[in-house]
């Protein structure tokens, strides 16, 4: 794919994205026939932003949201700066048509994890990692049957990235826990209580870091000291509608909530 095709598929995308609407599926002059075209149309979003890229965030984590969303596997998609708000926050619901909520854990990078020819292993990215962070994803996508349109497409879509709340720092007391068994509760409001485990999210959220860091390197893309990546879905993800409360218990390690407008 040329750089002026990804340009417009990535312009087409946003425009969607900026009007509440959705299509159907990218021209076929415009749609990305594998993964590395779709990583190529998502790129183009970073100039949306004066400010550095945010982060990572990682979707498809389980068996039954790859199986959901028709793929093999996990990908990924880039958090613009724009679109992350804090602990507490109201967030606009807007067009949102996925509706929902996902409790997350989010890794802080210290150290650059640089493309390289060898993979990374799990000790040498929790290495790099500075903090760890409790958040929730609210995903979203401009396709109008986001379950059919394939991989290639949702990268392109920017991996279902819509917004994204940065939690409290957890304790430096997580490195000594085992994430992969820990136990987090979400709720909505007084209706909906979902709980879910770490192991949700690709076997554990340490194992899942790992492969972004790796998802990016053979994409010649640095994991950069300063980025945060969150790590997908720990439970199935909470329906949520204008004007819900969110909160997710993360136990030992804090709790996170964000609200919704009622427009």
């Amino acid at each position: 794919m040329e750089i002026e095709s990804a340009k417009a598929a990535s312009e087409l995308l946003v425009r969607h994205w900026s009007e509440g609407k959705v299509l159907d599926a990218l021209p076929t002059s415009l749609c990305p026939a594998n993964r590395e075209e779709g990583y190529l149309i998502q790129r183009q979003i970073e100039a949306l932003s004066d400010r550095p890229l945010f982060g990572w965030k990682i979707a498809a984590t389980s068996t039954a949201g790859q199986k959901h969303i028709g793929i093999d596997g996990p990908i990924a998609g880039r958090l613009l700066a724009e679109t992350v708000h804090h602990d507490g926050d109201t967030i606009p619901f807007g067009a949102n048509r996925m509706r929902v909520a996902e409790a997350e854990f989010a890794f802080r990078m210290g150290h650059d994890l640089p493309p390289r020819d060898r993979r990374y292993e799990v000790s040498k990215v929790l290495d790099a990692v500075s903090e760890l962070f409790l958040a929730i994803e609210i995903p979203d996508s401009r396709f109008a049957d986001f379950a059919k349109v394939g991989g290639p497409q949702l990268i392109a879509d920017n991996a279902c990235a819509h917004r994204f709340v940065l939690g409290p720092q957890a304790p430096a007391s997580w490195r000594q826990l085992d994430l992969a068994s820990h136990r987090v509760v979400g709720r909505v409001g007084n209706h909906l209580e979902r709980e879910g485990v770490g192991s949700n999210v690709l076997g554990d959220p340490r194992q899942a870091l790992t492969w972004l860091a790796n998802e990016l390197s053979t994409l010649g893309i640095k994991l950069a000291s300063g980025q945060t990546v969150t790590t997908g879905t720990c439970l199935i993800p909470l329906e949520i509608n204008r004007g819900d409360r969110v909160s997710v218990d993360f136990g030992v390690l804090g709790r996170v909530a964000c609200r919704f407008t009622e427009a």
